[in-house]
């Protein structure tokens, strides 16, 4: 740094002449600084420029013009080239972009400040690109400077170019992938019927393909082998616009499919292009590189990563793959119109020292009563940044202007939205809980708020589920255990909640905190999404191959492993305690030990479990959770939920790359849930888990029958939609 800001080309910078001891001294003060920071830029690796951030209204600008909230103070240093160097063309213009998107990756940034010397026309011209309009010159202490500032909005202006993702080749990779995924879904489903076409081949709906055919109706399409009939190139959204009424997409909503759609298309398009890690290299990835990794989404639902709502810079800031750091916004929301649940063993007022620290409580106390307000008349809900911008400072300005709900800036930790895109993990301080936020984007069959009337019975489920799982000998004994969501918060003093008519206003101002898995690590455990067992890298690798592989183990006995992890608890809790949870890939957490599953974490608990019974004895607070259903319906917690909708996909996979035949990867599964009927014998044939076939559930048919809602959540089991039987697997084995 002292060669960059001492070189001749940085004269403007303003440090000629100074020792490398009075640059440290002088980015040691800006360190120490709360109102300003230095950051290092790299490219490739390599440190390439320099940025400061500070705000004005703790300058000397703020005697020169009136600071607005959300101003942003910004300064930018390009390293000088190496003596020889090539020159890099266009290095100033992208490091000036790179910037300026940090900069606004901030929602609560609203406007850059510049103020360059005025004889620097070089950095004018530079400023003039990214959208800075001057306003006037101004005298501050060592120069004449241009006061320059650049809005948001004239930022996103300047840069009109097609995003580097939404590319021919790209996206005919994306195309192609998504109607094999959807003639293999929609087949499962028995919405299409593919026919023999040749001896080596299949045709449905004007495509030929090639595919593997596996029981539980799986199939497994290659991309590769698509053509249409017609000779043209294969169109995702052509496909579903010409099947919509073979769909069931009710007319109105053709559109809204079809949206969601070209939007799984795009972030198709993006993981493509920005793939950072092959599947080896995830081998050895930790917790949230691996999630970020993720480029499938949901292995069932075709239209699973619609995110509508989200522009190009929401999904470059906060969608789970672009792994960038996220800092919570967080609302100051008066006591007398919210509510507060918290679990067994957490207090509100513990809970924000936790989580937000005394600085940072301290600093919400001031911009309180710098507002003439009383903070012991306010509680604290974290929100998610896109949501106060777009929802709460709009669809609630009333409630903000007469300050029952006050914005009071970013918390202190860094946090990464996982696959769950509106729940979020603490990369700062991993010890400290995840927090899940409402988030109205519309994304796959839902609109993604929490309401909070809802949620108030939620940390007493997950106290009741917590309770029992802790005293079963058998869940102890695999290691199961579940993620708490431990407290809740939601506002309710907003004219939506007064009206008594039901919307998804009422579902838009909450949040809940998670336990993290991280605290109940032991010495050489890591963390991964099971999510993760059915990635495949660009190159078509998959990760639990490659898992395998690393572990030394033979497949059989990897399976094995992860089978008792994840399969044997499951059999239990619902033939021991009636008790079904959604326990699909992103719901749940491996436990790693030398690259093989040995215990599993459940999360989602609040609105996904389900105690499947009329007669067992619940708490009055949590009576919501119970369903009266069949015995078929409750072995469709298994078979369902866990055979059709994961484990398929799995076997699919092992055995497509050689690792362990489809055959024998149920028979593995059959063993498992016989060994627990061994050592149960009284739970052994309770729900008959291998009948010879059981009801086929489907998942798409859902969605397309309507992609607002795909299901009541006060009645799931009656939101079924069943296409006949499927055999089962494990049958007779």
């Amino acid at each position: 740094m002292h060669g960059w800001v001492t070189h001749p080309r940085s004269v403007y910078w303003g440090m000629q002449g100074a020792s490398v001891e009075a640059v440290r001294k002088a980015y040691a003060e800006i360190e120490a600084d709360p109102h300003r920071d230095a950051w290092l830029g790299r490219l490739d690796g390599e440190p390439v420029f320099l940025a400061e951030t500070y705000e004005p209204a703790h300058s000397e600008l703020a005697a020169h013009y009136v600071v607005g909230d959300g101003d942003v103070g910004m300064h930018v240093l390009v390293a000088p080239p190496a003596p020889g160097a090539p020159v890099r063309h266009g290095l100033t213009s992208a490091v000036m972009r790179a910037v300026m998107s940090f900069v606004f990756a901030d929602p609560l940034a609203r406007r850059v400040v510049v103020e360059p010397d005025a004889r620097n026309e070089a950095i004018a011209r530079k400023n003039a690109e990214v959208g800075f309009e001057v306003e006037r010159r101004v005298q501050l202490s060592d120069k004449v400077a241009l006061l320059s500032f650049c809005t948001r909005e004239a930022y996103t202006r300047t840069d009109p170019a097609p995003p580097a993702h939404l590319t021919p080749e790209t996206m005919a990779v994306a195309h192609r992938r998504l109607v094999a995924k959807a003639i293999a879904e929609f087949s499962h489903e028995r919405i299409l019927t593919p026919e023999r076409d040749g001896d080596d081949g299949y045709a449905v709906h004007g495509h030929r393909f090639q595919a593997r055919r596996y029981g539980l109706e799986h199939w497994v399409v290659d991309p590769e082998s698509l053509a249409r009939a017609d000779g043209e190139p294969v169109d995702a959204m052509a496909f579903v616009a010409s099947l919509a009424g073979t769909l069931g997409i009710p007319d109105r909503l053709v559109g809204t499919y079809l949206e969601e759609i070209a939007a799984t298309l795009a972030g198709a398009a993006w993981k493509h292009t920005h793939e950072r890690f092959t599947a080896p290299d995830l081998v050895h990835a930790d917790f949230q590189a691996i999630e970020a990794a993720m480029t499938e989404g949901h292995p069932g639902f075709v239209a699973n990563n619609g995110r509508i709502g989200f522009g190009l810079a929401d999904h470059e800031a906060y969608a789970p793959e672009a792994g960038r750091p996220v800092r919570l916004v967080w609302l100051a929301v008066r006591k007398a119109e919210s509510a507060f649940t918290a679990g067994d063993g957490v207090t509100e007022d513990a809970l924000y020292a936790d989580e937000l620290g005394a600085d940072t409580l301290d600093r919400f106390a001031a911009r309180l009563r710098a507002l003439g307000l009383d903070p012991a008349d306010y509680r604290y809900l974290p929100a998610h940044p896109w949501q106060w911008e777009h929802k709460h400072a709009v669809t609630f300005a009333p409630e903000v202007a007469r300050r029952s709900i006050v914005p009071l800036g970013t918390g202190p930790d860094s946090y990464r939205a996982q696959q769950s895109i509106r729940t979020f993990f603490n990369t700062d301080r991993p010890d400290r809980h995840y927090v899940k936020t409402a988030l109205a984007i519309q994304n796959m069959g839902f609109l993604r708020g929490l309401s909070p009337a809802y949620m108030r019975a939620t940390p007493p489920i997950n106290d009741w589920v917590a309770e029992v799982v802790a005293g079963d000998d058998t869940l102890r004994d695999c290691g199961f255990g579940v993620l708490r969501e431990l407290a809740s918060v939601g506002y309710t003093g907003d004219a939506y909640h007064r009206s008594g008519f039901a919307s998804a206003h009422q579902r838009m101002l909450a949040a809940l905190w998670r336990e993290s898995p991280v605290p109940r690590l032991a010495p050489g455990e890591r963390l991964a999404t099971m999510a993760s067992l059915l990635h495949r890298d660009r190159a078509g690798r998959s990760l639990v191959a490659e898992l395998v592989a690393a572990s030394g183990l033979p497949a059989e006995r990897w399976v094995a492993a992860y089978l008792r992890a994840y399969v044997r608890p499951v059999v239990h809790c619902v033939l021991r305690h009636d008790l079904a949870f959604m326990p699909h890939g992103e719901n749940v957490i491996l436990v790693l030990d030398g690259h093989v599953p040995t215990r599993v974490f459940m999360k989602d608990i609040g609105e996904e479990v389900a105690v499947m019974s009329v007669d067992r004895p619940l708490p009055a607070a949590i009576e919501r959770i119970r369903i009266d259903v069949s015995d078929d319906v409750k072995a469709l917690a298994l078979h369902t939920d866990v055979f059709d909708g994961f484990l398929r996909h799995l076997a699919g996979i092992l055995d497509g790359d050689g690792v362990l035949p489809w055959e024998r990867f149920w028979a593995l599964v059959g063993e498992c849930v016989a060994a627990h009927g061994a050592d149960h014998p009284d739970l052994r044939g309770r729900l008959a888990l291998d009948r010879p076939e059981f009801n086929h559930s489907c998942l798409n048919r859902l969605q397309l029958r309507n992609t607002l809602q795909m299901v009541d959540l006060t009645d799931q089991a009656g939101s079924l939609i069943f296409a006949g039987t499927l055999a089962n697997p494990i049958a007779g084995r």
